[in-house]
């Protein structure tokens, strides 16, 4: 069997492959309610449909305020986890897992989605005041408002209900959402985070707000569900959050119930060289790999199966995460088990499209 098609087991769930759908935004909840519609079902539906193990789906909310934009998805109420259920049962259905990546934008928050204007959305126009580990605003938004230390534990609560509203949704797994210059990794990097009290300074100040989340959602859903970490383990600047930080960092999540690490870049400030290019994070990923036990992803600029297939059996990382190949392509698992040649259960309404051998 190739190692794409492996499956892979993590605490109670076994999953059937190690290719997974990356989480990415959608901008589709029209009523600016944070409530998944059919747009919702059907994109994540089909890439059930299209061979995936794991479907993540897009960043979701804890809070209202924590939404990037006021179109994205929520977790903070019962109305959206009645909305979650059905799309959670069709994922399974079709023999997948589906997860969510639970999420606070922070400084972040309060912007336009990227058809509907620039830069972030005005109290006139629903926006809101974003709010951060710090008072220093992202370049080109909003200015956020520091949290005080209440406040911080406040956001703590809501990431540990939010957790325990997924796993009532019915989503199999659950992932923080730690990376992309968001209130998680704001708390993380020392160029975001300036807070003198017990949530800024020290690595392990920086990293409180992180692992009282993990020790909170671990404690509240149980040791069934594995918990999994989205870290953008570089800012790309010395003085910032470096892969070496992220490594211990993953490694205190690990010890406080952490199960998976997903591994991006970036996010965090403008300004600086990213050096993309074919399988660019996946260096980085290998890089936290060797620090923890549990299993670590892959994700950025994997556009191939043979590429995907390569990077697992040079045991570099575990699972490979597919994003703008999987929008480009839902059935992208499927293509790359008839490209390497695996053997898998194509779904029975699509036997006769199978490509030819």
């Amino acid at each position: 069997m190739t190692k794409l098609f492996e499956p892979i087991q993590i605490r109670s769930k076994t999953v059937r492959n190690r290719v997974w759908i990356a989480p990415m935004c959608q901008y589709s909840c029209e009523n600016k309610d944070g409530v998944p519609n059919e747009w919702h079902m059907v994109h994540l539906g089909s890439r059930a449909v299209g061979g995936a193990g794991v479907v993540i789906c897009e960043a979701t909310a804890v809070l209202p305020e924590g939404r990037i934009s006021p179109w994205d998805t929520g977790i903070w109420n019962d109305e959206q986890v009645a909305a979650w259920q059905p799309i959670n049962a069709f994922i399974r259905s079709q023999g997948a897992l589906s997860a969510i990546q639970i999420a606070h934008a922070g400084r972040k928050a309060s912007i336009y989605r990227e058809w509907s204007g620039s830069g972030s959305v005005p109290l006139s126009d629903g926006g809101w005041q974003p709010v951060s580990s710090t008072a220093e605003a992202f370049t080109g938004y909003a200015q956020p408002r520091e949290l005080n230390t209440a406040e911080v534990g406040e956001r703590v609560r809501a990431f540990i209900e939010a957790g325990m509203r997924s796993v009532k949704a019915g989503f199999d797994m659950i992932e923080l959402h730690a990376a992309h210059g968001y209130l998680i990794h704001q708390f993380l990097s020392p160029i975001t985070n300036q807070r003198t009290d017990e949530y800024g300074g020290s690595p392990e100040n920086r990293a409180r707000f992180l692992l009282e989340i993990v020790i909170g959602i671990r404690a509240a859903v149980g040791e069934d569900v594995p918990l999994l970490v989205r870290f953008s383990a570089t800012d790309y600047r010395d003085d910032g959050f470096t892969v070496e930080a992220c490594a211990q960092v993953a490694k205190w999540c690990e010890e406080a119930g952490a199960d998976m690490f997903d591994i991006s870049s970036g996010g965090l400030i403008t300004g600086v060289q990213i050096p993309m290019g074919a399988g660019y994070q996946v260096g980085i990923a290998e890089e936290v790999s060797q620090s923890v036990d549990s299993p670590v992803s892959a994700v950025g600029r994997i556009t191939e199966a043979a590429q995907a297939e390569e990077i697992l059996q040079s045991g570099q990382v575990e699972i490979i995460m597919i994003g703008r190949g999987a929008l480009r392509d839902p059935y992208w698992p499927l293509r790359a088990a008839h490209e390497l040649k695996a053997e898998i259960e194509w779904p029975k309404q699509y036997s006769r499209g199978k490509f030819e051998n």
